[in-house]
């Protein structure tokens, strides 16, 4: 094993995850399916990536610097991510978030240091979505918008980053690779790396029941919305970041079937991941059977377990 250089800010640990195989997962399955593991980035989520790509930008253009206030409307974990930057970097930040979000994710923001906006729920045509809520924050206050819906440069990091570090891990070998979307920006950009080298293969979107997105990606309208358990992926809408056009295929799972899932990555594989690394490995298993492919299945697991034990759906373990 190597050991890691000394670096001089947490932040220079974001990045370069594991990658595992899931071997009792894959044990039954006709090719194996291999995760990336995103819950051990410094503040517990792929979400890093996406802060830390964000901030760095607004910083180059010169439209942020220390002592500013950061402002983003976010399910989460992109709180996290930011928290984390902002902590390291100097700046204030103000979450939005939903009155639905765990209350494990409200007590590690604040303990960040975040300060804390609760939404009503509500779609995104409403005033009082969390998304519009940041919005008029910002315009109210003069605050910077970090926008991880619309700002590019959250699908840029993954296409820079995690793509490459997947095609390195897996020697440049494998057949697809399937991921939830929240704002997309894991997809997009880690679909634009591998198909740049990988013409092939195959990107295939995993979406809860509920969620709008599969829809979108096979019939060009949205599949019927209702409630889920898993938090921060899914969408009855296309975000701007997420570039459905470079997806191959979508594939809808159950919260029953994730939650089975989730539980099978903690007691079985010993990755004490949230319930959107569920939906991802739930979708891989699937492909893994369908014997559509002859070669790994690559997925990422998002999110660390920590953020939901107060959540309904694990109180059933």
């Amino acid at each position: 094993m190597t050991t890691p250089a000394r670096t001089k800010s947490i932040l220079d640990n974001i990045g370069n995850t594991p990658l595992v195989e899931l071997t009792s997962i894959s044990q039954d399955l006709p090719v194996p399916i291999y995760a990336k593991c995103e819950h051990m980035n410094p503040g517990g989520s792929i979400k890093d990536r996406t802060a830390i790509s964000i901030i760095d930008d607004a910083e180059a253009r010169g439209v942020i610097k220390p002592g500013d206030t950061l402002v983003e409307g976010t399910a989460g974990n992109t709180g996290m991510g930011l928290a984390l930057v902002a902590a390291a970097r100097g700046y204030r930040f103000v979450c939005v978030m939903p009155e639905t979000m765990s209350a494990d994710k409200r007590q590690a923001l604040a303990t960040l240091g975040a300060e804390i906006v609760l939404s009503k729920p509500g779609p995104l045509s409403s005033p009082n979505n969390f998304r519009n809520v940041a919005q008029r924050l910002a315009d109210e206050n003069g605050w910077f918008l970090t926008a991880q819906f619309q700002n590019q440069a959250n699908p840029r990091v993954h296409e820079l980053t995690t793509g490459p570090e997947i095609l390195t891990q897996m020697d440049n070998n494998l057949a697809a690779f399937v991921c939830a979307a929240g704002t997309g920006g894991t997809i997009t950009g880690v679909a634009r790396s591998l198909k740049a080298k990988l013409p092939d293969v195959k990107v295939i979107l995993a979406d809860p029941v509920g969620s709008g997105l599969a829809g979108w990606v096979r019939d060009g309208a949205p599949t019927p919305n209702g409630p889920y358990s898993a938090e921060g992926i899914g969408s009855s809408t296309v975000p701007d970041t997420l570039d459905i056009s470079i997806i191959d295929d979508a594939l809808q799972i159950p919260d029953e079937e994730a939650i089975a899932v989730t539980k099978r990555l903690v007691r079985e594989e010993g990755l004490v991941v949230g319930g959107s690394s569920g939906v991802n490995v739930a979708a891989a298993i699937r492909l893994a059977k369908s014997g559509d492919f002859d070669g790994p299945i690559v997925t990422v697991l998002p999110d660390s377990l920590d953020r939901y034990y107060s959540a309904e759906w694990l109180k059933s373990w």
